[in-house]
């Protein structure tokens, strides 16, 4: 795919959605990355009704601790995975408080010290919370970087350097986002819904879907 090419599909993914967010709830950078660590192998869905009742309760790290394991649990045990996720979120906030006065770290080396915080997490934190032009690569932008041929890799990590690499400076602070819903509402996994998507004589997939029907 060449460049001109690139620069299309971000000026069309634009101007459908110029302002792009994130479907997860939060009112703070900690919020956030509470939110993004329960996501793991988790619907954004299933993570806002879990941290509605939460985030009411507590949303600092203090006020996390004071609800102990047991306490955290109760909130987010429709949630795959809640033991550990719960047990990451606790250790979490004692770092927040023990080594950042209970703020959020805004470099990778820190977030990625953080129990439960992976270099995706990481990214999604460094570019919905403090504004940085990173990409956080999940199963959706990973699926659509390699169908339409947009930066194809053979791993989360070779699609992400060739997104920061391809991807026009000024969309790469919301490319993240357009993927991610691009990813999940129109080039769907088990069959794109081709006819239905904007950038369809720009993606470069051989067998293009001729329905929309799922």
């Amino acid at each position: 795919m060449n460049n001109a090419k690139r620069h299309e599909i971000f000026t069309r993914l634009r101007a459908a959605n110029p302002a792009p967010r994130t479907e997860l709830k939060y009112n703070s950078p900690f919020e956030l990355l509470v939110a993004v660590v329960l996501s793991a192998q988790a619907t954004d869905k299933s993570v806002n009704l879990a941290t509605a009742k939460l985030f009411q309760r507590a949303n600092t790290p203090a006020g996390m601790l004071k609800l102990g394991l047991a306490g955290l649990e109760q909130y987010i045990k429709s949630i795959g995975l809640y033991r550990t996720k719960a047990k990451n979120i606790l250790a979490t906030c004692k770092l927040l408080l023990a080594q950042h006065d209970g703020e959020v770290p805004q470099t990778r080396e820190a977030l990625e010290a953080l129990p439960g915080v992976g270099r995706k997490t990481a990214n999604v934190i460094l570019n919905t919370a403090f504004g940085q032009p990173t990409i956080a690569v999940d199963t959706h932008i990973f699926r659509v970087s390699n169908r339409t041929g947009l930066a194809p890799g053979r791993n989360v990590t070779e699609v992400e350097t060739r997104l920061l690499k391809f991807v026009p400076e000024e969309f790469r602070h919301d490319a993240h986002h357009w993927l991610i819903l691009h990813g999940r509402y129109v080039c769907v996994a088990r069959k794109p819904k081709c006819p239905a998507c904007l950038i369809n004589d720009l993606c470069e997939l051989k067998d293009k879907t001729v329905s929309s029907e799922q």
